[in-house]
């Protein structure tokens, strides 16, 4: 009795802990001007930490210069400003508390940035958020806070994207959110999708797209919204490529790595990326409770309890895929990509449970690992053609995705007395939870550019889904 006792205390307290810490989220709102009193439209919008600068989450001002800011938690920041032709601007320094519902800064206004012409130099650099008709666009290198991150941790910055503890992702607060990745569904949700997105490096990536009113092209299913996540494809002529690699250390040491390279000459354009991406984290999470009596409000009881956490994985990961241009109207080509994600996570818990005085009366030592191999291959088969200079076209793909998982899982108890003398035979948990998906889809697509910027989209899709 006393051992289920201890097992349901931490369990009721470890949850309790984690629901505190999903509650009393923050709207932030604002208006945007210059210095004429003028609207700003398009400005961006970033929320930094007021301790170090560090971005939290970006959006965009809407037509009046408004913004909003959903969904943070407690802290001190900033609101930092940006737009063409403007220097940049921050808010005072201010404190989000639990429960606060909305924090409305006070207006921002925008100065002219003025400079003399001495010369004229022509630099085209894309901005971090592009508002467009239909979706809005996040160039990923356009900020230098995406550096050395996961594609997760970029779409957690993105605007109006909100990602909990456990990596379901909302957009406008609305779930089942579809994600895309170069036009193609992952067919992945919850803690796998979130799984995929921690593993690949933001220096894959191109663009993000968030599309709240997807076009025809895109599912159905997806009515909450859709995120397509595009990777990098250069259209240099000729060779072209890059390496990069990052450190960040914490408590333990996360480096990254990635190699780019693209080739295209004639009616041919070859293109491959291979990444290596480390993630080591560690948490402690302490619990201090007390427990009383309904009627005296005595304490009865002191439960206690420090739990270390550590998770670890690698990632390797690598595409090619080639084009090729048939005429000048169609276009044929492939891609291959796979992944390979190892990674081990370890729980040690400590509880102690005293009387009122604290006089210690047990203890139970918990270890929970978890050994974890997930793999992906894809390869997929296209065509592209246009039938005039307005932008009709018709494209068809054939794609192949498969997952591959397997999670080795143990659980240990054990329970003793104030002096280390074992008081029940210790409590064993194993689990082997192995995972395959198979998926084999074939779409085409058709689009028609119409007069006063209208267009006709039609299209067909099959598929089929296998699971194990």
């Amino acid at each position: 009795m006393r051992k289920m006792l201890t097992l349901l205390l931490a369990v009721f307290a470890l949850t309790a802990s984690v629901t505190a810490q999903n509650t009393g989220k923050t709207n932030i709102t604002g208006v945007i001007k210059d210095g004429g009193q003028k609207t700003l439209m398009s400005a961006t919008i970033m929320l930094v930490k007021a301790k170090d600068s560090s971005a939290v989450k970006m959006t965009v001002a809407d037509k009046e210069g408004n913004y909003l800011i959903e969904g943070i938690g407690t802290g001190d920041y900033m609101v930092m400003v940006t737009a063409v032709g403007h220097q940049k601007a921050f808010s005072a320094p201010f404190s989000i508390s639990q429960d606060q519902a909305t924090h409305a800064v006070p207006l921002i206004e925008l100065e002219p940035e003025v400079k003399s012409l001495q010369g004229v130099t022509v630099v085209s650099k894309r901005p971090f958020i592009e508002q467009k008709i239909d979706r809005m666009v996040v160039n990923v290198e356009a900020s230098v806070t995406n550096v050395g991150t996961s594609a997760l941790e970029v779409l957690e910055k993105s605007p109006g994207i909100t990602v909990d503890r456990d990596g379901n992702i909302s957009l406008k607060g609305k779930a089942g959110v579809l994600v895309y990745i170069d036009g193609r569904p992952t067919y992945l949700s919850g803690a796998d999708l979130a799984n995929l997105l921690r593993n690949m490096s933001s220096n894959q990536l191109d663009q993000i797209e968030i599309m709240t009113n997807p076009p025809a092209k895109y599912d159905a299913a997806g009515n909450a919204g859709i995120i397509n996540i595009k990777t990098k494809k250069t259209k240099q002529v000729g060779y072209s490529g890059s390496i990069s690699a990052s450190w960040m250390q914490q408590r333990y040491a996360n480096p990254s790595s990635s190699l780019n390279f693209n080739y295209r000459k004639n009616k041919v354009n070859v293109f491959t990326n291979i990444g290596y991406n480390t993630w080591n984290n560690f948490n402690k999470l302490s619990i201090q409770r007390k427990f009383m009596d309904d009627q005296t409000k005595e304490v009865v009881s002191n439960y206690d309890q420090v739990s270390r956490m550590r998770d670890d994985f690698q990632t390797i990961s690598a595409k090619l895929g080639m084009d090729y241009s048939v005429s000048k109207k169609t276009t044929l080509g492939f891609v291959v990509n796979g992944y390979h994600n190892p990674g081990n996570f370890t729980n040690k818990s400590h509880v102690l449970i005293a009387d009122p005085s604290r006089t210690l009366l047990s203890k139970t030592n918990a270890i929970t690992t978890n050994e974890r191999t997930w793999k992906n291959f894809g390869a997929n088969i296209n065509m592209r053609h246009v039938f005039d200079s307005t932008g009709t076209e018709l494209t068809m793909d054939a794609d192949y995705i498969g997952y591959d998982g397997s999670n080795d899982q143990r659980l240990i108890n054990s329970y003793f007395d104030p002096f280390d003398n074992p008081t029940f035979k210790p409590d064993t948990l194993l689990g082997n939870l192995p995972q395959n998906i198979q998926i084999y889809s074939f779409k085409s697509d058709f689009s028609k550019p119409l007069k006063n910027g209208a267009k006709f989209e039609a299209g067909i899709k099959t598929s089929f889904v296998k699971t194990d």
